[in-house]
């Protein structure tokens, strides 16, 4: 789960998904195409919204998306085309290009449709959950049980 910080959307995306899948056999984890929060815990209004629908994700650490990440990963989520360009700009080649993803294709397929910034909009934060939720719902589908 990519976003531009790793504070508001990849986070929940995280949690929300990984709340749907067994943990032994599908490995859940985000980070930003920026580092300008390493180390940073979630931003509280998405902590708050996870802890609102039983998803803690206050574990959870700011990072940076790394070319490492695509070795390490079968697929990767991004929430935008910002996020999306930033993170094909590091692919080796076209394996780790068929990786990258829009988030919201899983659940609108072929609309290429974006999870807004909730950053600046506090009561954006429950929308975004509800974005999610319906992307992990399929995202999960697919994984094994």
């Amino acid at each position: 789960m990519v976003c531009l910080g790793n504070i508001c959307r990849s986070p929940l995306a995280e949690g929300i998904l990984q709340s749907k899948v067994n943990p032994a056999l599908v490995k859940v984890d985000s980070a930003g195409t920026s580092g300008y929060h390493h180390g940073e815990l979630p931003d509280s209004r998405s902590i708050a919204t996870g802890l609102s629908h039983n998803i803690d994700i206050r574990q959870q650490r700011s990072r940076k998306f790394s070319i490492r990440d695509f070795d390490t990963f079968d697929k990767i989520f991004v929430m935008d085309k910002s996020n999306y360009n930033n993170v094909i700009a590091l692919a080796r080649n076209d394996q780790d290009k068929n990786k990258v993803m829009l988030i919201l294709n899983q659940s609108h397929p072929n609309k290429n449709l974006e999870v807004p910034d909730p950053y600046y909009d506090d009561n954006g934060f429950e929308a975004v959950y509800q974005m999610l939720d319906q992307a992990c719902n399929q995202i999960a589908k697919t994984l094994p049980k």
